[in-house]
């Protein structure tokens, strides 16, 4: 391994690409023929996510120059404008044919050089690779606001004093367990949900809320602050959320006493919680992190069928309740089922009074959807069935329900429109805007008075089961076939705000700027104060 120019970071593992990199003209070609062939790829991938089908340009694929099939993962040559392919073996006999030594793969960036008759690793080229990419996403953004581009990425560039904190440092994975303090293993799934949360993870790892600084009494943003930073160090003894449990006893009656509690109720009290102590909460247009995260939009469509009026109601939502009925002509179950049922027009049962005709119908039907998509969702099963008027007992349901490792949400959404064919539906926009992955799910086992809650959560690329404090590694597969209670699903790609400050940003300036012009005036009293004294200093004599 050779260094190349002065900068130490800058190492390649080939001495080829380091003979190339040490003549200034061949590495300002090299690198410039790279980062185009890397730009080229990442905008034509971004506008496929971008844009929709029907506003896309219509360009021809690349295909290999010499047996013409169409590429899919393009191998370009950087002497020339060669496109070939790897498994037919034509990239690497242009390059042998012609002396020249260097071709990319321009999906991943990977250099090949044909002297080692292998890829070429180094920092340098991850870094343009990296760049050139993150140029592209940041140049191509339209989510939002068509004519202002994302917020630009700035890269942490820690100071000597960040850099030695760092050198002693190990990544603290968060797999740690929690107690069981008597029945609260409802309490612990969601808080593991929450640890595994990235939106979530991010504010208050990000120090969003300082525990330390923060004014109020029993703050339950005051506990989730503490147990990401009991999460994230470097014990890796279980941890008992013992003051978490207190302050969720203090604020709220429903959840006090150690009988088992539900693991969804105790979800949306959490919430409401946070919520209610968070910086930023408000009762219009909330922009707490718990909006930010979990809020979204659900729209009810009353149809009457006498005279076609619609009624429409917007409502807010923290997640999604399903019924697990019978699947009808489907033979299983599914989410996919239970979210088509969930949004299928029904005949309202009651009367319904018309606010056109003026009369009370049973000729209604009611269609809900969702109007706004949360970045994180949130789903529930309804297993369990409690005591009515039909049914003696309270029971709980244990049919199993199959849950995919990633789901489209566009079909079930107020802008899909069905056609004529009701299976297919159409919808405004990439399919990305629509996309989720799941990062956890919760389980319950047993039944409704003894049962126990036991979880599943995704840490980077790993799968673990979460036993209260007992913490083994498991699988996606695992986690598919689990029965569950409730699961949760994190949006793939996040729609970014245009380029503006910060409102927090803006409010802190305004209060700088605020004291310091009372500072001022307080200066001036001060002055004059003296002012005065000394005139009435030299009046009297």
């Amino acid at each position: 391994m050779r260094a190349v120019g002065s900068d130490e970071s800058l190492y390649i593992t080939c001495a080829h690409v380091s003979k190339a990199l040490a003549d200034p003209s061949k590495s300002i070609e090299l690198k410039t023929k790279y980062k185009t062939v890397v730009g080229w790829y990442a905008c034509k991938a971004e506008q496929a996510v971008s844009q929709p089908l029907a506003k896309r340009r219509r360009t021809a694929a690349p295909t290999c120059d010499i047996c013409r099939l169409t590429l899919p993962r393009p191998f370009v040559c950087l002497s020339c404008s060669f496109a070939g392919c790897w498994t037919g073996g034509h990239i690497t006999s242009h390059l042998a044919g012609f002396g020249h030594p260097f071709c990319v793969d321009t999906k991943s960036g990977s250099l090949f050089c044909l002297e080692c008759n292998d890829f070429v690793y180094g920092p340098m080229f991850e870094d343009l690779y990296l760049s050139t990419t993150l140029m592209v996403e940041e140049n191509q953004t339209r989510f939002q606001v068509s004519k202002r581009i994302r917020e630009p990425y700035q890269p942490w560039i820690p100071n000597n004093e960040e850099a030695t904190s760092l050198k002693n440092t190990t990544v603290v994975p968060c797999c740690r367990g929690l107690l069981n303090l008597g029945q609260t293993c409802f309490l612990n799934v969601i808080l593991q949900s929450f640890i595994h949360n990235p939106l979530l993870r991010n504010y208050f790892l990000g120090d969003r809320h300082n525990s330390r600084l923060c004014k109020h009494t029993d703050c339950t943003c005051c506990e989730m602050d503490s147990l990401f930073t009991e999460i994230y160090s470097s014990s890796t003894t279980p941890f008992g959320p013992t003051s978490f449990l207190s302050t969720t006893w203090k604020v709220s009656a429903e959840m006090s006493g150690y009988a088992q509690q539900d693991a969804h109720e105790f979800f949306i009290t959490a919430l409401n919680q946070i919520h209610g102590t968070c910086r930023g909460s408000t009762n219009i247009s909330c922009n707490c992190i718990v909006h930010q995260t979990f809020a979204g939009q659900l729209q009810s469509e009353v149809i009457c069928e006498r005279c076609g009026n619609v009624t429409r109601t917007v409502d807010p939502m923290l997640d999604i309740s399903l019924e697990l009925r019978d699947p009808g002509m489907e033979k299983e179950i599914t989410l996919a089922g239970c979210l088509r049922r969930y949004t299928k027009p029904e005949k309202l049962g009651r009367e319904y009074s018309c606010t056109k005709c003026a009369k009370a119908t049973h000729e209604a039907v009611r269609r809900l959807s969702i109007r706004k998509l949360p970045p994180v969702l949130s789903f529930q099963f309804k297993r369990f069935e409690h005591k009515t008027v039909s049914k003696g007992a309270p029971q709980k349901i244990d049919t199993p329900v199959r849950f995919p490792a990633a789901i489209n949400m566009a079909p079930y959404t107020t802008l899909a429109v069905p056609n004529s064919d009701e299976t297919i539906s159409t919808h405004p926009g990439p399919d990305a805007m629509y996309e989720y992955d799941l990062f956890a799910v919760i389980n319950h086992e047993g039944q409704m008075e003894n049962g126990h809650y036991t979880n599943f959560a995704r840490f980077q690329d790993e799968w673990y089961r979460f036993d209260d404090e007992k913490v083994t590694l498991s699988s996606l597969g695992t986690c598919l076939n689990s029965n569950a209670y409730m699961c949760f699903y994190v949006k793939r790609h996040l729609d970014y705000k245009p380029y503006m400050k910060p409102t927090y940003r803006v409010a802190r300036e305004n209060d700088i700027v605020r004291e310091q012009e009372q500072e001022k005036m307080r200066e001036l009293a001060r002055m004059k104060e003296v002012d005065d004294a000394l005139m009435a200093t030299i009046g009297g004599d």
